[in-house]
C-alpha cells in the first residue's frame, strides 16, 4: 500500500471535510482541488474518494465519473486500480465495462475528454449503440438513487472553463471536483483545497527549482547554431549530474527531453537535424542511448526508459504525447525557438520536477534543481507556480575580488512546521479522552442551543455608560448555518498556539471521531455540533483539548526537534552560481561578490547595510547570504527550548586586512528577539578565533544616522539604553 506523505494526509483530511459539506448542501456545488505538479495528485484523489465511500452516511450512495484529456484517463485507471487493489473497494471501469449501460454504486467511471462529441458534449461517441451515451448513462445511474460525483482531471487542458462547464450542465452532479495545478472554476467553486508548493518541497518530492540556460554568460559560442549550442550544453550538464549521481552511490542516468516544435509542416526536418546533432555527440538509437517518441516514429529503445536506470540519455518528443508522462530520472528539457510565442506553465516544467529517489541530495544540492535549456530570446510565464518555480536570472561568484574564507557552517535539513495540528493529533486527544473519563463528563443531549437578544431597549441618556436598559430577552433557536459558524469560531479559539487556519481541520475531526465512537453521532452532522456547544460540555471539552495539545507538543513536536538531520560543512565558500527567479531585480553594487546583483524587497537595514559596505574603502568583497539551503552560510545555536537550529547572517564580508565579517541586520522588534541567534554567533566567532581565523561580526542596527553593533557574550537591546552597542567602523 503506497504510504501518503505528511502534506497528503493534510490534504485528504481537508479536501474530505469539504466534500462532505458540499454533500450536505441541497444545491450541486463543486469543489476545486489545486496542487503542484508532481505532488500525487491522483493519490491523494484516490485516497479521498474511498474515504468518503468508507464514512459514507447510511443514506448515501455514490457513482463516479472521471474525464481526462487525451490518454490520462488510462494513465489514471490503472494508478486507480493498483491503489485499490487490496481492498477492491471502488471499481474502475471504461465505457464498455459497464453493465446495463449504469455506473454501479462505488464505480468508476473512465471518460477521454475527446471521445466526447466536441459539437454536441451531450453525445458520448459509441459506434452503432444510439442509446447508449452518456446522457442515458447518467441517467440510468440517477434512477437507482445513487449520486454522482464529477472529477475532471487535469482540467486546465479542456480548451477553457466553458467547455467544464458544459459538462457539468448535462451530466448535472452532486459534486464536481476540479483537479489541477492552474483550475478553470476557481471562481464558481464552493469549496477549494490547495497544497501549497512549499510543502511539497518540504518532503523533497520536486526539485528545489529550475534553471533556464545556467552558466551561459561565459559559452563560447564558435561557429555553431543555437540549436547545437542548447543541445551541447544540455548534454554537457547532462554529463556533471551523471557524475554527482556517481558520487551519491547510486545508479539514476539521467535523462535529457528534447521537446520538437508543435510545427506539423517542419516536424520532420526539425527532427533529422535534431539527430544529425546528437550523433556528434555519440548519441544515436543503435547504440542504445537515444529515445523517439512521435505519434508517427517510435522507437525500439522507449520501453522501460522511465526505470531510473535505464540506459537511454535523450528522448526526443512531442508536446503532445508526452502530457501526463511521468519518468522521474528527467532532469534537463530542451525547448526551441517557434515561431509563436512561447509560455512557460507548471506543465512545461512538471515533465522535470520530480525526484527520482524521492529525496534530496544534501551533498550534491545540484542534483536537486531541474535545468531548461532553450534558444528562445524571451520568455513569458503565465502563472505563479511557474513564476516562483523557474530561476531565469543567474549571478556567478567574482573571481577577480573574491578571496577564500573556508568558513565552517551548518545546515540543518527542514521539518514539518511545528505551528499546526498534525494527523497524530486525533489520536492522542481519544487517548486523553479515555483517560480523562471524558465520555462520562458529556451529556449527549445538552440544553438547546440559543442566541440571546434584547427586547424592548431603551436608552434615556447616551452620555450615561453602563448596560443599555431593557425589559429583557428573547432567545432564538440557531439554524444550522448559525450552529456551524459558532462551532467554527469554537474550534479556531482553541486551536491557539497552533495556526487556526492549519490545524480546525484536525481539531474538529478529533471531536467529531470522539462523538461517533462513544455516542454513536455522525460525523460533521448538527448533532455533533450541538452536543460540543452545549452549555455543560464545553468545560470538559475544552480542558481535554488542552491536555491534548500539551501532549502533543511533548510527544510530537519536541520529537521532530530530535530527529533533525544536521550538515556539517567544514570549508564554507561564497557559492559560484545562484539562480534567481522573475521576483528579483538587478542592481548596480561593484564590490558584490556574486556578479550581478540581485534582490528581492530588501528591508531598509538591509538595503543600508549594503550600500555601507559597498561605500567603504577597507571592503574587499560582500556577500548578501541568502538561507534554508546548504549553500548558504549559517552559524549553529540552540534557541530559548534548548533546540538547535541555524542562523542564517545576513551578510560575509571580507576587509583589506583579512579580516571576514559576519553581520545580521535588525531593527525594533527583531532586535529585542534576536537574544539567543546573537549568543550563538559570539560563541562561533570566538571558537574560530582560537582556531587561527580573523573573524568579527554581530547584530547590527542603524540608529539616529549611525550604524551600531553588538557583539556581547550576553546580548541586551534596550531601545532606550545602547550602551552596550559599539559604533560600527570597519577598522577594527
Amino acid at each position: 500500500m503506497i504510504k501518503l506523505r505528511d502534506y497528503q494526509k493534510q490534504a485528504v483530511e481537508n479536501l474530505c471535510l469539504k466534500l462532505n459539506t458540499s454533500l450536505k448542501s441541497s444545491d450541486n456545488e463543486i469543489v476545486v482541488f489545486q496542487a503542484p505538479t508532481g505532488s500525487g495528485k491522483t493519490m491523494m484523489v484516490a485516497e479521498t474518494l474511498k474515504e468518503i465511500v468508507e464514512d459514507r452516511e447510511d443514506d448515501k450512495k455514490f457513482s463516479f465519473i472521471w474525464v481526462s484529456v487525451r490518454m490520462l484517463h488510462e494513465q489514471s485507471k490503472d494508478k486507480l486500480e493498483a491503489y485499490f487493489e487490496d481492498d477492491r473497494l471502488i471499481e474502475c471501469s471504461y465505457f464498455e465495462d459497464l453493465e446495463d449501460r449504469k455506473i454501479r454504486e462505488n464505480e468508476i467511471l473512465f471518460i477521454n475528454w475527446h471521445s466526447i462529441n466536441k459539437k454536441d458534449i451531450n453525445i458520448f461517441v459509441k459506434e452503432n449503440e444510439q442509446d447508449n451515451n452518456l446522457n442515458s448513462i447518467v441517467k440510468n445511474t440517477k434512477e437507482e438513487g445513487r449520486e454522482i460525483i464529477l472529477i475532471i482531471d487535469e482540467s486546465h487542458h479542456t480548451a477553457n472553463s466553458e467547455k467544464s462547464k458544459e459538462l457539468i450542465a448535462t451530466i448535472s452532479p452532486k459534486i464536481t471536483l476540479e483537479v489541477s495545478a492552474t483550475p478553470n472554476l476557481r471562481e464558481g467553486a464552493d469549496e477549494m483545497e490547495k497544497v501549497r508548493l512549499s510543502d511539497v518541497k518540504a518532503e523533497e518530492m520536486i526539485k528545489s527549482e529550475i534553471a533556464v540556460n545556467p552558466e551561459f554568460l561565459n559559452v563560447e559560442i564558435k561557429s555553431q547554431s543555437s540549436d547545437e549550442l542548447v543541445i551541447g550544453q544540455a548534454l554537457k550538464k547532462r554529463e556533471e549530474l551523471a557524475k554527482m549521481y556517481e558520487r551519491q552511490g547510486s545508479k539514476v542516468n539521467p535523462l535529457v527531453l528534447i521537446q520538437l516544435p508543435d510545427k506539423k509542416g517542419e516536424l520532420t526536418d526539425k527532427k533529422e537535424e535534431i539527430t544529425k546533432i546528437l550523433e556528434k555527440f555519440k548519441i544515436t538509437i543503435k547504440n542504445g542511448k537515444l529515445a523517439i517518441w512521435l505519434s508517427e516514429d517510435k522507437s525500439d529503445t522507449l520501453p522501460n526508459i522511465e526505470r531510473n536506470d535505464n540506459e537511454v540519455e535523450v528522448l526526443i518528443f512531442k508536446q503532445a504525447i508526452a502530457l501526463g508522462w511521468d519518468c522521474p530520472r528527467a532532469s534537463i528539457l530542451v525547448i526551441f525557438r517557434e515561431s509563436k510565442s512561447f509560455q512557460f506553465t507548471i506543465q512545461t516544467i512538471g515533465r522535470i520536477m520530480r525526484m527520482p529517489e524521492l529525496k534530496y541530495y544534501l551533498k550534491e544540492p545540484e542534483l536537486n534543481k531541474g535545468y531548461i535549456f532553450t534558444n528562445l530570446a524571451n520568455i513569458n510565464i503565465t502563472e505563479d507556480y511557474a513564476r516562483d518555480y523557474i530561476t531565469i536570472y543567474e549571478a556567478k561568484r567574482d573571481e577577480k575580488i573574491y578571496s577564500k574564507v573556508a568558513l565552517p557552517s551548518v545546515f540543518l535539513k527542514r521539518q514539518r512546521e511545528r505551528t499546526r495540528l498534525s494527523g497524530e493529533f486525533i489520536k492522542i486527544f481519544q487517548e486523553v479522552a479515555r483517560e480523562y473519563k471524558l465520555k462520562d463528563k458529556i451529556k449527549s443531549s445538552p440544553s438547546k442551543i440559543v442566541s440571546p437578544i434584547i427586547a424592548d431597549g431603551k436608552i434615556e441618556n447616551i452620555d450615561k455608560v453602563g448596560e443599555i436598559e431593557s425589559k429583557g430577552k428573547i432567545e432564538i433557536k440557531l439554524n444550522n448555518l448559525e450552529l456551524q459558524n459558532r462551532f467554527d469560531r469554537f474550534i479556531f479559539q482553541n486551536c491557539s498556539p497552533y495556526a487556526p487556519s492549519d490545524s480546525s481541520d484536525r481539531m474538529k475531526n478529533a471531536l467529531y471521531k470522539f462523538l461517533e465512537v462513544n455516542f454513536g453521532i455522525k460525523k460533521y452532522s448538527p448533532a455533533a455540533q450541538k452536543v460540543v456547544l452545549g452549555k455543560e460540555n464545553i468545560q470538559p471539552l475544552v480542558d481535554v483539548v488542552n491536555l491534548a495539545k500539551e501532549r502533543y507538543k511533548a510527544e510530537v513536536v519536541e520529537k521532530l526537534n530530535e530527529v533533525r538531520e544536521r550538515v556539517d560543512v567544514p570549508e564554507w565558500e561564497v557559492p559560484i552560481v545562484v539562480n534567481y527567479n522573475s521576483h528579483y531585480k538587478k542592481e548596480a553594487y561593484q564590490k558584490s561578490a556574486m556578479k550581478p546583483f540581485y534582490t528581492s524587497k530588501p528591508s531598509e537595514p538591509e538595503k543600508l547595510f549594503s550600500d555601507m559596505l559597498e561605500d567603504d574603502k577597507k571592503v574587499v568583497w560582500w556577500f548578501k547570504n541568502g538561507e534554508s539551503e546548504v549553500k548558504y552560510f549559517a552559524v549553529p545555536y540552540k534557541d530559548e527550548n534548548g533546540v538547535d537550529r541555524a542562523f542564517y547572517v545576513d551578510f560575509i564580508f571580507k576587509l583589506k586586512d583579512g579580516t571576514i565579517g559576519l553581520f545580521d541586520t535588525k531593527s525594533g522588534m527583531t532586535a529585542k528577539d534576536a537574544g539567543s541567534r546573537a549568543e550563538g554567533l559570539q560563541r562561533y566567532i570566538k571558537a574560530q578565533n582560537k582556531r587561527g581565523k580573523k573573524v568579527w561580526g554581530g547584530i547590527a542596527i542603524y540608529e539616529n544616522g549611525s550604524w551600531r553593533y553588538n557583539d556581547s557574550e550576553k546580548y541586551e537591546y534596550n531601545p532606550n539604553n545602547l550602551s552596550s552597542w559599539e559604533i560600527l567602523e570597519l577598522d577594527k
